[in-house]
């Protein structure tokens, strides 16, 4: 059986190695042979994570053809891959992209810094802001309020509170998506959403396909669940979703769910536009594909400009889009209160077997979240949070800017992350170093399937002021720690690369 799970065309192949010709070289740089040239791209294509891990990649006489090279040069190219480990084949299956083994990956996710260590310590790993006071206060006050009568129940919903779903239908059907409560099942954030849908739908060795980059914790839960990942290159820039791709993917690998962020992506800011949505929810129909779309971030434009329509827009029904929303992002981390759209049979399929997870959410959490959005709270509530995290990342950009010239970014609209290429150095070697110096960030790979990104590191807007310039302050000195050290002491400067 072939280990690879989707398959990269020689023409698009092509056209992505001919792009990083555009892209200058270092001063004093010699050119490679040929077939080095080509072995390079490739690899440097995988750790970007434009080209995923475990794809098949053309044969050596089409790829040969579409670069107008020789077939020898494909196939020393090919062999160079294999013995530096990015490269695995086998007879009749072809060959398909890899990373060196022996090499630990980062899997999880940043936990928190406890708070009595950010004295010292720039957190930059946990994209989540302080709660918008005086609203979280308020929140709780108005939910204890509303207690009492939930106090003499057995306090077990495992849909959710039957107001707070009523709720929840309400703003989606005024938003132009009819919807009835019953579509409505309120988890324990948005992680225990998609852990149920996971539960669910795609049992072990099911595949997932996932965007790639995407959220760290979310693929290490489907890790964790015995998924397989099948990765889909975003589009370029902040462009959203690359259709072709995913259409190649739902079609050859046939995966039971995909994963999407289709507003700010975590981690690049990616805001996928209205024809893309309607498009990708076809091809997710045709190919049989449930698709669970996650709107943490839907709320934090922070551009105040015209949102494109929510992707379930294009299946109200909820048999093809699974919608999962959340408190976290918008409002605040610690109010630990997601919900699911979906059909009315998918939400009964996944109550039913919640009875063995979590049993259900904190009674009062879902009070203050319904009393917030029922009271106009979480409009004044969201809009402090957008403001907030607009002057944050405004603060980060402009310090990032001046003490790093060459990490290369796209400002994005909305969210609550930068998605940075940090100019040839190690992502991975700059978290580790980072943390020797006081800025703790996270690296690119923890946002790939198999060691791609490691060319990157995620900026949130967690911190603005003084506190953003001492950042990159501090993260500046990381890379250049980081650059001498791959440099050594002494002797001309070499070539800055990627450590796998």
């Amino acid at each position: 059986m072939a280990q690879w799970t989707s398959a990269v065309g020689p023409a698009q192949l092509a056209r992505q190695l001919n792009a990083q010709q555009s892209r200058p070289a270092g001063p004093g740089t010699r050119k490679p042979p040929a077939y080095r040239a080509l072995a390079d791209g490739i690899r440097l294509l995988v750790l970007e994570g434009r080209v995923p891990v475990a794809a098949r990649l053309p044969a050596e006489r089409e790829l040969a053809l579409a670069l107008a090279v020789s077939r020898t040069t494909v196939a020393a190219a090919y062999e160079a891959l294999r013995a530096e480990g990015f490269l695995e084949s086998r007879r009749g299956a072809g060959s398909w992209t890899a990373v060196p083994a022996g090499n630990p990956l980062p899997a999880r996710g940043l936990e928190p810094l406890p708070p009595e260590s950010l004295g010292s310590m720039i957190d930059l790993g946990c994209a989540a802001l302080p709660a918008p006071e005086p609203w979280l206060t308020r929140g709780i006050q108005g939910a204890l309020e509303e207690l009492a009568p939930y106090a003499h129940t057995h306090g077990d919903y495992p849909a959710g509170l039957p107001a707070l779903r009523q709720m929840l239908a309400d703003r989606y059907t005024e938003r132009g998506i009819p919807t009835m409560p019953e579509q409505i099942m309120v988890t324990t954030g948005a992680m225990g959403a998609i852990d149920a849908i996971c539960h669910l739908f795609a049992g072990r060795g099911e595949r997932i396909a996932v965007e790639s980059p995407s959220y760290a914790n979310i693929l290490q839960l489907m890790r964790e669940a015995g998924a397989r990942l099948v990765p889909v290159a975003m589009a370029d820039g902040l462009t959203g979703w690359d259709l072709p791709r995913w259409r190649q993917v739902l079609r050859d690998a046939a995966p039971r769910l995909a994963y999407v962020v289709a507003d700010f992506h975590n981690p690049t800011g990616a805001l996928a536009d209205e024809d893309q949505r309607r498009q990708l929810v076809d091809a997710a129909r045709s190919a049989g594909t449930v698709l669970v779309v996650d709107e943490t971030m839907s709320e934090l434009d922070l551009e105040d400009g015209e949102m494109p329509r929510r992707v379930c827009a294009f299946d109200p029904a909820g048999s093809t889009v699974l919608t999962v929303g959340s408190a976290s992002k918008a409002f605040w981390a610690g109010m630990r209160i997601g919900w699911v759209r979906a059909a009315p049979d998918v939400i009964r399929s996944l109550v039913a077997a919640r009875a063995y997870a979590d049993m259900g959410t904190p009674v009062l959490e879902q009070l203050g979240v319904n009393w917030l959005m029922r009271t106009g709270g979480w409009e004044e509530a969201v809009s402090l949070r957008r403001a907030q995290a607009r002057e944050n990342r405004d603060a980060l950009v402009d310090a990032v800017r001046a003490e790093l010239p060459e990490w290369e970014f796209e400002v994005p609209r909305g969210g609550l992350t930068l998605w940075v290429r940090t100019g040839g150095l190690s992502g991975s070697r700059l978290a580790e170093v980072g943390e020797r110096v006081g800025v703790r960030v996270p690296s690119g790979p923890r946002f790939g399937v198999d060691g791609a990104f490691e060319g990157y590191v995620r900026l949130p807007f967690t911190v603005g002021g003084p506190v953003a310039k001492e950042a990159a302050t501090r993260l500046a000195a990381a890379a250049r720690l980081v650059e001498a050290g791959a440099n050594g002491s002494g002797g001309a400067e070499a070539p800055r690369t990627f450590v796998a």
